[in-house]
């Protein structure tokens, strides 16, 4: 744990932020050798910059790059350049159980340390952005002590590789992080790059219902998201979606829960071609979706 911490500390700033509702507090962990930290879209949320603290005792001021509340990270950048860039791991990786390690700047203690297990995986967690509401799957939960202050910080595994990014307390004893995993890593991207994420809209909304037993067994999968509703003119309306189907796959991928089509709705798949499977009336039947820009 003193090895973790010796190499994760120099990457972790305190951030500070002043907005029209007051000020604010959190942390954040270096990612690039150029200056890019990635944080919590809570904690800068209303500001465009603020001041950053590390632990060596350098001051700067950070420019906010990118937000992104429907995963409820974003992207800084600081002024003074030279904090180590922390590895970013694989949060799919990680087993109930593992030793993992927080780092961040609880009540305004900068440079805290406190380790803990992997409680939980593949929890859940609401994220809203005006009337636009998402779900954060994979959210890791973990008991290392985390405090207001901590959003933003870094969840780290033995090796010191980042796997998440600790976002919410849900009372003592209990905290949630955002995972680093392919999704993720879209998302970080289009932040850096462009500032934003773009994402796919399809138009559908469905629930999870078990597919017919000798229908499960040749499929190797036991449930489809049946469709509850349809947007008129909606790239699914137009493909030949209608209610009461059962979407079995999209892609390659099965469609087992609702965050699995949502995680396919990310900005490469704005105009392309997206194939699902579906079951109506017992038969299986192919369309050819092709979803569009949401706005």
């Amino acid at each position: 744990m003193t090895g973790v911490a010796a190499s994760l500390l120099p990457s972790v700033a305190a951030l500070s932020v002043r907005t029209a509702r007051g000020a604010g507090a959190g942390s954040a962990v270096t990612f690039t050798d150029d200056g890019f930290l990635l944080t919590n879209a809570h904690v800068v949320a209303g500001a465009t910059g603020g001041a950053a603290d590390f632990a060596d005792g350098t001051e700067t001021k950070f420019d906010v790059i990118g937000a992104d509340p429907l995963s409820d990270l974003a992207v800084v950048r600081v002024h003074h350049l030279g904090a180590p860039a922390a590895p970013l791991g694989d949060a799919d990786q990680l087993r109930i159980g593992q030793l993992v390690v927080a780092v961040g700047n609880p009540m305004g203690l900068a440079g805290s340390v406190t380790a803990g297990v992997v409680s939980g995986l593949g929890r859940s967690l609401p994220a809203r952005d005006g009337r636009r509401v998402r779900i954060i799957d994979s959210v890791i939960q973990t008991d290392a002590a985390l405090n207001p202050g901590n959003s933003g910080g870094a969840l780290a595994d033995s090796t010191g590789t980042v796997v998440g990014i600790n976002t919410a307390v849900a009372g003592y004893g209990l905290g949630l992080a955002v995972p680093i995993n392919t999704t993720t890593r879209t998302i970080i991207g289009e932040l850096v790059a462009t500032g934003k994420v773009r994402r796919a809209w399809l138009g559908v909304a469905g629930v999870p219902t078990p597919l017919p037993p000798p229908l499960a067994e040749r499929l190797g999968q036991k449930v489809g998201l049946r469709v509850v509703e349809v947007v008129p003119g909606s790239p699914a309306g137009a493909a030949g979606v209608y209610l009461g189907d059962i979407l079995i796959s999209a892609g390659t991928q099965p469609l087992q829960t609702v965050q699995a089509l949502q995680r396919l709705m990310l900005s490469p798949a704005i105009g392309s071609n997206l194939p699902i499977t579906l079951l109506r009336k017992n038969a299986l039947v192919d369309v050819v979706t092709v979803p569009a820009e949401l706005n």
